[in-house]
């Protein structure tokens, strides 16, 4: 069973190395760090790479331990989480591919299957609560900062439990975490109710940059590289502005575009029957059914006409 195998190759390993996607959100983070701690209790040498750590996530447990980069000499073993493509792995790829084992953990139904090992579950609403099911296999008591990292993973990729793709196991696993000591109130207000000065400010700019079309079905804005210099913004502060335009009443789909250093990345979010995921994939993107996203390097206004041209062909 893959598990077993993953187990015995963690054995295996002297030293291993922990990778997840570039602009890392709260699942990415999380099921990361709670890895990190259950590999340490394994009594296992460990590298966990994000170059970039989103400010909101900076009080989680053993966050302080996370590096910008890893080791020159080649890895035992590799464990990419929450990623979908081996593209995707921050820029930090070759510490995966140059591994002698490698192995995935993810939930993305667009997995390619990169790992020599690969544990995907595309039923789950979050990789932190595969991560639950691993370490429940594998005899692992789950402590308070180890929950605590996982609850944030399993409440940001569910909109705080609001997502069609919440499973009564969720709230089973998220019953549990709370008696185990985690404090499922704070994490909640830290990671969903608690914005940045430079969110708040580019929250601004999106919406008074919002566009409806097709009849108020489809909602779409962006911001620049311009905007995040005038706002003082940081790296995941433009988290959560996708959510405004799907939260407006008779919108299908919500289109949000931010411009990176690789063109212009856009967020989809839809509401019911859309699969955005679908729309994505056409421009070497995925995700979920109703959560997605992909890069483009052309013009904003080309990757507008794009995006919105796709979106069109899946409407009602």
């Amino acid at each position: 069973m893959t598990l077993d195998n993953i187990l015995e190759e963690i054995k295996r390993a002297d030293n291993i190395v922990l990778l997840t996607h570039e602009n890392p959100d709260g699942d990415a983070v999380g099921s990361s760090l709670a890895m990190l701690m259950i590999l340490e209790k394994m009594g296992k040498k460990v590298d966990l790479i994000i170059p970039e750590l989103p400010r909101v996530y900076k009080f989680l447990p053993s966050a302080e331990k996370i590096k910008k980069e890893g080791k020159n000499e080649p890895y035992d073993l590799a464990i990419a989480v929450d990623t979908a493509t081996i593209k995707m792995l921050n820029g930090w790829a070759n510490y995966f591919e140059t591994a002698k084992v490698k192995i995935v953990i993810d939930h993305h139904g667009t997995n390619t299957m990169y790992g020599d090992y690969n544990y995907v579950n595309p039923d789950a609403p979050a990789c932190a609560q595969i991560l639950i099911q691993i370490i429940e296999y594998y005899g692992i008591e789950i402590d308070k900062e180890t929950g605590t990292c996982i609850l944030t993973g399993i409440i940001t990729d569910t909109g705080g439990f609001q997502y069609q793709s919440t499973t009564p196991e969720t709230f089973e696993f998220a019953s549990d975490l709370l008696k185990r000591g985690v404090n499922v109130s704070d994490i909640y207000k830290k990671v969903m109710n608690t914005k940045s000065r430079a969110n708040f400010e580019l929250r601004k700019r999106a919406i008074d940059r919002m566009q409806f079309l097709e009849d108020g079905k489809i909602a779409i804005t962006y911001i620049t590289k311009k905007d995040e210099e005038e706002t003082n913004a940081e790296s995941g502060d433009y988290e959560g502005i996708v959510e405004e335009g799907r939260a407006i009443e008779g919108v299908e789909v919500s289109i949000f575009i931010r411009e990176t250093s690789k063109g212009y990345k856009a967020s989809l979010r839809s509401n019911s029957y859309l699969n955005v995921s679908d729309v994505c994939l056409m421009f070497g993107g995925g995700g979920h059914y109703h959560a997605a996203g992909c890069t483009i390097a052309q013009s904003l206004e080309q990757v507008k006409e794009k995006i919105i041209n796709q979106v069109k062909l899946y409407l009602k």
